[in-house]
């Protein structure tokens, strides 16, 4: 019997990479926007970011803020949108990734957020790549993150039954 050619596994010890040093926690808040269509259809706005990643708009909690405060910010300050209706409370998001010799853990909030205009005053900041409304079932396609897929889900049966 031969050994195991561990050759695929080398990634996973690489010898340069700094050890973690520090864990940071990060609280941020974001919001699944929708509106409807003249024909009454629902769509989502997602932004790229700089990866070329489609995901919601969401930030970092400042001090003092709660996080439906920053998620309603956030909002206003990547899209451009100040006139939203704030539907209440989707769930909780966990991650983490590494920033150099740092374990970054970021929980995020998500909250139900409706345009209150026709939401064609949206607008992409310098760091975007893109900035636009989807329909539901092609901004499940795109987004990235499979639990904000599962949140956006969560907000069209929410948005469904409560026929918002």
């Amino acid at each position: 019997m031969q050994p195991p050619n561990l050759d695929k596994f080398k990634k996973y010890f690489n010898r340069n990479k700094q050890s973690i040093q520090e864990i940071v926690r990060e609280p941020t808040a974001g919001g699944i926007v929708f509106r409807r269509t003249k024909a009454g259809d629902v769509e989502i706005l997602l932004i790229q970011d700089h990866k070329d990643r489609w995901t919601i708009p969401k930030g970092h909690v400042e001090e003092g803020e709660t996080a439906q405060e920053t998620a309603r910010r956030e909002i206003g300050e990547e899209a451009g949108l100040h006139a939203v209706d704030m539907l209440g409370w989707l769930g909780k998001i966990h991650f983490r990734y590494r920033r150099i010799d740092k374990l970054v853990l970021i929980t995020q909030q998500v909250y139900l957020m409706r345009v209150k205009t026709d939401g064609n005053e949206i607008q992409k900041e310098e760091w975007m790549n893109g900035i636009k409304w989807f329909p539901f079932n092609e901004a499940l396609d795109l987004i990235e993150y499979e639990d904000i897929g599962k949140l956006m889900l969560l907000a069209m049966k929410r948005i469904r039954q409560e026929n918002l």
